[in-house]
């Protein structure tokens, strides 16, 4: 039996892209759920004149990891098999989405991870650097210049430290290109709302024993001036930042628990009443009113 895919796409402030996005995107899924993420430009009129998708609307900017609790939770809800995410600033392309439907098929994973680093080995050096010492160790050891050197520093290093601590054996730790089964989706319990979101993601998904398979993506950064916004700009500040959420998610024994935000709308229901735990998001067919990893 064929497979049922959902694609979800967070968005905040994307008016550039949407449209693109979501006409290429079509070519390849049916099923798509767009979590828009408090937008203050045109996203949410461009969406209310689309007919053919499914959102879930923030009242107000609530974060990466938000939206994707979010595509969890819509995912399960609605009973698909697999949910593929991706992002909506064209660092992401569309034309992909056949692979990582092809990689299900194999059946050896539970989550299909994208990795822009397939080439990358873990070394231990990165594991000791202080967090704001960039320089040098940028200029020596990164190999793909398209990337900003501070954010492929830090994926560096933390996907380093993961494998370490985890035994993950994997090469980009922050690629937000994924496919992941959506029955395994009930071991993630996901609470942190911003960009930290993976360290979390990644703890549970060791906890849980769920098996991992990397799929070679482009390596694409279109505007590597975008901000993270406030002190998380500073680089050795979000790589603390990194690290103290990872820490208090492994201290935490704390069992997954269901998604609640994202539940199915049907067809054209207009903005539905959200319940007392999801204050602040409601989902509907097109016509409501984004986050993105930016590592």
């Amino acid at each position: 039996m064929t497979p049922d895919f959902l694609l979800a796409i967070p968005v905040f402030n994307e008016e550039q892209y949407v449209p693109r996005v979501l006409d290429r995107a079509r070519q390849y899924i049916s099923r798509i759920l767009v979590i828009d993420d408090g937008s203050t430009d045109g996203t949410a009129g461009l969406l209310r004149g689309v007919d053919d998708i499914r959102v879930i609307t923030h009242a107000e900017n609530r974060g990466y990891g938000k939206t994707l609790a979010d595509a969890f939770g819509y995912a399960r809800r609605a009973g698909h098999d697999w949910l593929i995410t991706m992002d909506c600033d064209e660092q992401h392309e569309p034309s992909y989405i056949p692979k990582f439907m092809a990689a299900t098929a194999k059946s050896d994973a539970d989550i299909i991870s994208g990795t822009r680093y397939p080439d990358r080995h873990d070394s231990q050096p990165w594991l000791g650097k202080s967090a704001g010492d960039f320089g040098p160790y940028v200029r020596a050891a990164q190999p793909d210049q398209s990337a900003p050197p501070d954010r492929w520093l830090i994926n560096a290093r933390i996907t380093a430290i993961l494998n370490a601590r985890l035994g993950l054996g994997i090469t980009d730790a922050f690629c937000g290109f994924k496919a992941y089964r959506v029955a395994a989706l009930r071991h993630f319990q996901i609470t942190v709302p911003g960009y930290a979101m993976p360290m979390q993601l990644w703890v549970q998904a060791a906890r849980a024993g769920l098996r991992v398979r990397e799929l070679p993506v482009r390596l694409i950064y279109n505007d590597p001036t975008r901000h993270f916004g406030g002190i998380l700009d500073d680089p050795a500040v979000r790589f603390a930042h990194y690290l103290e959420v990872l820490n208090n998610e492994l201290a935490s024994s704390a069992p997954a628990a269901d998604q609640s935000c994202g539940s199915p709308p049907g067809p054209r229901s207009g903005m539905s009443r959200a319940a007392p735990e999801t204050a602040g998001c409601s989902t509907r067919t097109a016509g409501a009113v984004g986050s993105r990893s930016r590592a």
